[in-house]
């Protein structure tokens, strides 16, 4: 199942966010300086599993340079996640 991103609006933040049945990822895109969250540039990818009450975790790898670049690294990750039974 390949997840489908939606920009959330949230002013100057730049937010993407997904949805499986089970996980909710986040893309963020992040800079040194300027309007938005500040931290290392590129495109930041976090997840956390619905089911638990945990903080959110950042995949592996971000920040990416590119929106497609996470947003391939969400789908695998998703991937690595589900439990194929």
């Amino acid at each position: 199942m390949a997840l489908h991103f939606s920009r959330v609006d949230a002013g100057d933040l730049e937010i993407w966010i997904a949805s499986s049945e089970d996980y909710t990822f986040v893309i963020s895109k992040e800079s040194r300086s300027g309007p938005g969250l500040h931290g290392e540039p590129g495109f930041v990818v976090s997840y956390r599993p619905d089911f638990l009450n945990m903080p959110a975790a950042q995949v592996s790898g971000s920040p990416f340079s590119t929106f497609a670049e996470a947003e391939r690294a969400c789908n695998a990750f998703l991937g690595r996640l589900i439990i194929k039974g």
